[in-house]
């Protein structure tokens, strides 16, 4: 969709509902002005005595040149303008990662999304249900006038059920279904460290078993109930029970068994799944404040969904003086040149006692719904938003004082 660039920062933000865009030029570097440019419905062109930079638009943007307005000159960003475009309403669905309709048709398999291990083999899901919102016992007890008919009766899926929560699901796997066979590969369940430093690999004899616990004496034994990837150890999700496993949908990859698996670079997968997430409980509950807090109970991002509308289009030039990240090289490997839709986010980071006023403002708010993830995939994201933030334009990278990021699609 574009040339190659000579070393000229544009940026574009088309926001498709209120049919308007932010240009950025930025800034030249010295040596290089005068500076000339082109701007066509489908194309935008700026040359300089260093060479020539030159964007085309996708094919469902087109700009009208006649409308620009608001031209200013930002030191440290260059050129600022606003005008307006045409842009058609991205009418591409949110893709779920299970597909009720197909799901009853055949068998799917669970893959560990950071290295492909497998994790459930040929599951075939007669039922994938989603799971009320967590205060749906509390909703219960205000609105019935006879007592609770659903007090401590917990909600856990059957052998051939998946119930999807907003950050998880609850998958069935029975003790018999653990044998040495193609349906289940074998998975480990880690101790904390702070109380234990065995490792305990679920298998059919110690399942089968009371269920004994190694526990170093001294130590009172705590319950056993993180899940680990064989191969590369990352935390898949949890125990909830002897039959419930919770998978955290940032961590695994569900795909139909006679579809070979394929591998997606992980910030991007971790973009994808979030900003989906998102999109649909800013949707379904009219919230838009979020706090992402660890399997360990600590808040790590304060997110705030601004808009999900955007398109972003830039082309960013020479990046040799940005540092790479072996979770981020799939950005960088990226072309010089792209297009993408995203959701625009504020951001505050929590970690090492940061924000703690705010931290906690936000936790004792009931209108801002929390999202619990493996508390390394919370440092992956956080990750992910700061070098996203470092990839704006300077003036766009904070309002007030929140960070501004933009999660792909």
């Amino acid at each position: 969709m574009a040339a190659p660039a000579a070393g000229t920062h544009v940026f574009l933000e088309v926001r498709r509902r209120l049919q308007s865009a932010l240009l950025i030029l930025g800034e030249p570097k010295e040596g290089g002005m005068p500076m000339d440019i082109s701007l066509a419905p489908s194309s935008l062109q700026v040359k300089t005595p260093e060479g020539c930079t030159e964007l085309r638009f996708p094919a469902e943007v087109r700009l009208v040149p006649s409308s620009c307005r608001g031209l200013q000159y930002v030191p440290g960003d260059g050129l600022h303008l606003r005008l307006q475009v045409r842009a058609e309403p991205d009418n591409t669905k949110l893709i779920s990662m299970f597909n009720q309709s197909s799901q009853a048709q055949g068998c799917c398999t669970f893959y560990c999304q950071s290295c492909g291990e497998v994790v459930i083999r040929d599951r075939k899901l007669l039922r994938v249900l989603p799971l009320p919102s967590e205060n749906w016992g509390a909703l219960v007890e205000e609105w019935c006038c006879h007592p609770d008919p659903f007090a401590n009766k917990p909600l856990h899926p059957q052998e051939h059920d998946c119930f999807i929560g907003d950050s998880f699901f609850l998958v069935n796997l029975r003790s018999d279904l653990w044998q040495p066979r193609p349906e289940l590969a074998p998975v480990e369940t880690q101790c904390p460290s702070s109380e234990s430093h065995f490792k305990l690999i679920l298998n059919t004899q110690w399942l089968s078993s009371k269920r004994q616990k190694l526990v170093p004496f001294g130590k009172k034994p705590k319950a056993n109930t993180k899940v680990i990837c064989k191969r590369c150890k990352v935390m898949l999700g949890e125990t909830m029970s002897s039959e419930t496993t919770k998978f955290f949908i940032t961590e695994i990859i569900i795909q139909p068994s006679e579809r070979n698996f394929s591998i997606v670079p992980r910030s991007q997968f971790v973009q994808n799944v979030i900003a989906q997430c998102l999109v649909e409980l800013s949707s379904a509950r009219s919230t838009f404040r979020f706090t992402i807090q660890g399997h360990d109970g600590k808040v790590y991002i304060l997110l705030w969904l601004l808009n999900s509308d955007s398109l972003v289009i830039e082309s960013l030039g020479s990046s040799k003086s940005i540092k790479k990240f072996p979770l981020l090289e799939d950005i960088l490997k990226a072309d010089s040149s792209s297009a993408w839709n995203a959701v625009k986010v504020l951001y505050q980071p929590c970690i090492k006692n940061r924000n703690e006023k705010l931290s906690s403002a936000w936790e004792s708010d009931i209108s801002i719904h929390s999202l619990t993830l493996p508390s390394a995939t919370c440092l992956e994201l956080l990750l992910i938003l700061s070098r996203n933030n470092a990839m704006l334009p300077p003036s766009l990278r904070s309002v007030n004082s929140f960070q501004v990021a933009f999660l792909k699609m």
